[in-house]
């Protein structure tokens, strides 16, 4: 109980001082507080400077992967463009490729122009090659409604099921696309 005495007794000495503490306690749990909050804001101001610098590299990752796709697109609609356009322009010309082959088959005693028709016609074939054109085999295959177009159906034991007999007209292809389909006589 001394212990207790003396606790008291100081007590009364602190109180006078008591004021002159509690006032700097005062200041300096202010001055914490503040060192608080302006940490609070320095983390807060931190934290919304992340966010945005994540929003912003976010929307920088978003239009570069839409350029992509929009340059992607251009070029797939520049190449669909050209190939339609080639695959139109070859299909104009195939009748008259068609008026070659026929006049081919036609003797002439002429051999100088009979010539000149086969080099003109050559230079076709060449052009049409260097396109990426091509001739559809039909004779002796089996018939694919996707590539031929049958006109008369025979039949004949000599052939097999849906065997094309005869090709009347060539078809041809544009990177493996039919420009112009076979037209065909099928055995059934």
């Amino acid at each position: 109980m001394k212990q207790s005495k003396k606790s008291i007794e100081i007590v009364p000495e602190l109180n006078e001082e008591n004021k002159e503490v509690e006032v700097l306690i005062a200041e300096v749990v202010e001055e914490a507080d503040e060192k608080v909050e302006i940490n609070e804001e320095v983390e807060t101001s931190k934290q919304t400077e992340t966010d945005k610098a994540s929003e912003y590299l976010d929307r920088l990752q978003r239009l570069m992967a839409e350029f992509d796709n929009y340059r992607k697109r251009s070029q797939k609609e520049k190449s669909d463009a050209y190939d339609y356009a080639i695959g139109s322009t070859v299909a104009d010309l195939l009748p008259i490729i068609d008026s070659f082959e026929r006049a081919l088959k036609v003797e002439s005693e002429d051999k100088g122009f009979y010539e000149g028709v086969t080099m003109i016609y050559k230079q076709f074939i060449g052009f049409l090659e260097n396109l990426n054109v091509t001739a559809l085999e039909a004779k002796d295959k089996v018939f694919d409604p996707k590539c031929h177009n049958a006109i008369l159906h025979i039949e004949d034991e000599n052939y097999g099921e849906s065997v094309v007999v005869e090709e009347l007209q060539k078809g041809y292809l544009y990177k493996e696309k039919v420009i112009r389909h076979s037209m065909v006589k099928v055995a059934n």
